[in-house]
């Protein structure tokens, strides 16, 4: 756990005996300890102001070349205390954002314990501090949501908004590629202000700003989870994107329709398998990071 979760916590009182060890090993432990036991012992005492104020009055007088000898503790405890609120008040208002590199899938757990995959190449975003009255997370790329019981759940992203009313569902969001599958339960797709509801094995394709008709989705799960990408009269072009995704690499084609549908899949677990099955017949060749694809 970073700084400044740790610092957080503590505010709160809320650190666990392994957070607290953490805690203790940070660098200004000891100046927010002595800060924190001066705000114990900080109150206002019961002052007879014309006592004290001739008393102030002679300090200055006599001590004017030490005045700033009590002053500066003061200050010093003064910004402490806006730093520590400050930073309690930005950690607790800020997103919590996950992103997953080329190749790279990750499993979250959610605030309501709600799980999703997140696949490579993709960023989520939620704020854990509204999440009781606003279940809402922002996504770019592509997830799988398996979602806990509960109030309103909702997905945002660039093209649309999905709204759950069930449980099991993928979401991908790709430049001019959106897609939501149903698998379990029921879900809204917002687009332009119209609301589709998806019943399970039912898909919501939009490409290039065109929604495309799919057949029934008959798997349980996203073929991705299996660390295998498939596809069902798809554009080429987006199979190309979806490899280089989970291997890293880029793809040049020559004298190869990007638009041409393609049906099939590939494993993300041996590059050279995996090019087989996407080559369409056309001739391999690489250099680095960088593999061509030619048809004669």
């Amino acid at each position: 756990m970073n700084r400044e979760n740790l610092i957080s916590k503590w505010l709160n009182n809320d650190l666990n005996d392994l957070e607290l060890e953490a805690f203790k090993k940070l660098e200004d432990y000891d100046d927010l300890m002595k800060l924190n036991n001066s705000l114990q012992n900080f109150k206002a005492d019961t002052y007879d102001t014309t006592k004290e104020l001739d008393a102030v009055l002679l300090t200055i007088k006599t001590k004017k070349a030490n005045k700033s000898s009590w002053l500066k503790p003061i200050m010093r405890i003064a910004a402490v205390l806006a730093v520590c609120f400050g930073l309690y008040y930005y950690t607790t208002t800020l997103d919590t954002t996950i992103t997953t590199e080329v190749a790279e899938k990750t499993m979250i757990e959610l605030p309501d314990a709600s799980f999703v995959n997140l696949n490579a190449k993709s960023v989520l975003a939620f704020n854990k501090s509204s999440w009781k009255s606003n279940r809402e997370v922002d996504l770019d790329g592509e997830a799988f949501f398996k979602v806990a019981k509960g109030s309103s759940f909702k997905v945002k992203t660039k093209v649309g908004i999905v709204t759950v009313y069930g449980t099991e569902f993928n979401v991908k969001q790709r430049n001019e590629y959106f897609e939501v599958i149903c698998y379990e339960g029921l879900v809204g797709v917002t687009l332009n202000s119209k609301e589709t509801k998806l019943k399970p094995g039912d898909s919501f394709l939009i490409i290039d700003g065109k929604q495309v008709a799919k057949e029934k989705e008959i798997r349980t799960t996203p073929s991705w989870i299996n660390n295998e990408s498939s596809f069902k009269s798809i554009p080429y072009g987006e199979v190309i994107s979806e490899f280089e995704r989970q291997y890293g690499v880029n793809i040049k084609l020559e004298n190869i329709d990007r638009r041409q549908l393609f049906t099939g899949n590939f494993t993300h677990d041996s590059l050279e398998v995996a090019l087989k099955s996407i080559a369409l017949g056309a001739q391999i060749s690489r250099n680095n990071k960088t593999i061509t694809l030619k048809r004669e």
